[in-house]
C-alpha cells in the first residue's frame, strides 16, 4: 500500500483551508485500485493524500478457456474499500465531488436493485457486490478473428476487437446464452461502481466508455441499435450514455465518511483521465506505459473522425472532453510484456530447483540492462498481439553467442516495446502535428530506467516524467474543472 502526504510538513490540512474544494478521484485499474484526494485552493491544486492497493483479482473461466481474462469483482471492491479506509476521515468528510475512472473496454453484468449490499463499517457505510458476474476485461481473447468477422459491421469510426464489451456480449449470446439470462444491467467496472453509489436504476455510461465497447457512434452519441437489434443483440443491456465530465447522480448513502448527497461524476476512461492529469499544452504528446502502453496527441479543435472503421490502422481516435479527440497508438503490449518475461525467468529458476522472488528478478534484470547500454539483439515484443494485427506475435532475431546475456535480452525487450509504439505513431507524425515535448507516465515507465533511455533514443523530443500523472488524479481534476 502506498501513502503520500505532501502537505503534512506544514502541519496543515489543505481541506481545512477556507474556500477550498476537495474532490476524491478513483481509478479502478487492471492490476490495482487508487484513490486520490485533490484540493483546489487559491494557490492551485494539490494532491494531499493518496492510496493504492493491488487487487489480485485475476480468475479463471471454464467457459472461455485459456483465452478468457476475467477478474473477481469482489476483490476489486475490497481493494477500493481498503484504499478509502486508509485515507484520513476528516478529509473524506469534506469531499464535495467524486470522479471515477477505470479500465476501458471490459464488461461486468449485474441485477438491477441487487447488484450490491450496503453494510455499516468503522468509517460509515460500504458496499459489497452481490448479484454480479466476473469482470471480463479488455485483455480477454475469447473472440477470435473469425468470430469478429461474423459480427455486424459497426457504424462507428472504431473497429470492434476482442475484449470490447459488445463483442463479449455477442460471444455469450452465441456460446453461452444462459449466462446472460439472470442479468438486466451491464457496464464497465467503473460504471458498476457509479451505479451502486448513486443507486441508479439503469447504468449511465460516458461517451468515452461507450466508444470503447464498440457499436457506438460518437458523432451522433448513440448506439448502433438497429443493426444490433437485427442481429439479436440484447439491447436492454446497453447503458444510457452521457457526456464525460457530467454528473451521474449523488451518493445514496454516506460512504466511508463521505456525506450522503455528494455529487458523483459519470465514469470516465482511465486513459483519457491519465492524459487530462498531465497534458497542459496541445503541443504535448503523452506516453503512458502501464500494463499496456499508449502514445497520444491531441487532434485539432473541430476534428471529426472518419465515418467507417479501419481495422488495419495503427492509430485510433478516442473521444476526449468537450467534443475533442485524441489520436492514440494504443498497444496491447507494455508492462505486461516485462511481467511475462519476469514470470518466465522465475519459472525457469523454479524448474532448476531455485526459488526466487519476482521482485528480485525484475531489479536484477533492469540493473543488467542499464550496464548493457546497447545490443544488436532485436525483439518484437508483441506477445499479446495488437488489435490492428492480432496474428503478429512476438519474435527474436539477430541472435548471436555474444548477445544472450540477461542484460542484452532485457535491453532488447525494452527497446522493442518502444520501437513497437514508434512503428504505430512515428516521430515524423508527431513532428508534423507540432509536438514539442513528450510527457512520460505510467508505473512501468516510471520504475524502469532502461525504458526511459530507449524513449529518449527513439523519440528525439524533450521528455518530462510527470509527478502525480495518473488516472485517479485526472478523474478528480475533471470534476474540479466541470461547472
Amino acid at each position: 500500500m502506498q501513502m503520500m502526504a505532501e502537505n503534512q510538513a506544514m502541519g496543515l490540512s489543505p481541506c481545512a483551508t477556507r474556500g477550498c474544494v476537495c474532490v476524491l478521484g478513483i481509478d479502478l485499474g487492471t492490476t490495482s485500485v487508487k484513490a486520490a484526494l485533490v484540493v483546489e485552493t487559491e494557490q492551485g491544486q494539490l494532491v494531499t493524500q493518496s492510496c493504492s492497493k493491488e487487487t489480485q483479482a485475476q480468475t479463471g473461466s471454464l467457459a472461455a478457456g485459456a483465452q478468457g481474462k476475467e477478474q473477481d469483482v469482489q476483490k476489486i471492491i475490497t481493494a477500493l474499500n481498503e484504499c478509502l479506509v486508509a485515507l484520513p476521515q476528516e478529509e473524506l468528510q469534506r469531499v464535495s465531488r467524486i470522479g471515477i475512472s477505470g479500465q476501458m473496454h471490459g464488461v461486468v453484468f449485474w441485477k438491477t436493485n441487487q447488484g450490491c449490499k450496503w453494510t455499516e463499517c468503522g468509517t460509515g457505510h460500504a458496499f459489497q457486490p452481490e448479484e454480479v458476474s466476473h469482470l471480463i476485461t479488455w485483455q480477454d481473447g475469447r473472440c477470435s478473428s473469425s468470430f469478429l468477422s461474423s459480427l455486424p459491421q459497426p457504424q462507428s469510426h472504431l473497429s470492434v476487437a476482442t475484449g470490447f464489451g459488445c463483442a463479449t456480449i455477442y460471444w455469450y449470446l452465441k456460446n453461452s446464452p444462459d449466462f446472460l439470462k439472470p442479468y438486466d444491467a451491464a457496464g464497465t467496472i467503473h460504471d458498476y461502481v457509479v451505479a451502486m453509489l448513486c443507486d441508479l436504476k439503469r447504468p449511465l455510461m460516458s461517451i468515452q466508455n461507450a466508444a470503447s465497447w464498440g457499436y457506438f457512434n460518437s458523432r451522433s452519441k448513440s448506439w448502433n441499435t438497429e443493426s444490433l437489434r437485427a442481429s439479436g443483440f440484447p439491447i436492454h443491456l446497453l447503458p444510457e450514455v452521457g457526456d464525460p465530465g457530467s454528473l451521474a447522480g449523488r451518493l445514496s448513502r454516506d460512504w466511508h465518511g463521505i456525506p450522503k448527497g455528494t455529487e458523483v461524476g459519470i465514469a470516465l476512461g482511465d486513459f483519457q483521465c491519465s492524459v487530462y492529469s498531465c497534458m497542459t499544452e496541445r503541443t504535448d504528446a503523452v506516453l503512458n506505459i502501464s500494463t499496456s502502453s499508449q502514445l497520444t496527441i491531441a487532434m485539432p479543435l473541430g476534428f471529426q473522425p472518419p465515418e467507417k472503421p479501419d481495422s488495419s490502422s495503427t492509430v485510433a481516435y478516442f473521444p476526449y472532453f468537450d467534443g475533442n479527440y485524441l489520436a492514440v497508438a494504443a498497444s496491447l503490449n507494455g508492462g505486461n510484456v516485462l511481467a511475462t518475461f519476469v514470470d518466465m525467468l522465475a519459472c525457469w529458476m523454479a524448474e532448476l530447483g531455485l526459488e526466487v522472488l519476482e521482485s528480485n528478478v525484475y531489479t536484477q534484470m533492469i540493473n543488467a540492462a542499464v550496464a548493457q547500454n546497447d545490443t544488436r539483439l532485436s525483439i518484437c515484443p508483441t506477445v499479446f498481439g495488437e488489435r490492428h494485427m492480432p496474428e503478429r506475435l512476438a519474435s527474436v532475431t539477430s541472435i548471436t553467442t555474444s548477445n544472450l546475456s540477461l542484460g542484452h535480452v532485457t535491453r532488447a525487450l525494452c527497446r522493442g516495446i518502444i520501437q513497437n509504439l514508434h512503428s504505430m505513431l512515428p516521430f515524423q507524425h508527431l513532428k508534423e502535428a507540432g509536438v514539442k515535448r513528450i510527457l512520460g507516465s505510467g508505473n512501468a515507465l516510471s520504475r524502469n530506467e532502461v525504458l526511459k533511455q530507449e524513449v529518449e533514443k527513439i523519440f528525439p523530443f524533450p521528455v518530462v516524467y510527470g509527478k502525480d500523472v495518473d488516472a485517479a488524479v485526472g478523474a478528480a481534476k475533471v470534476l474540479l474543472h466541470r461547472k
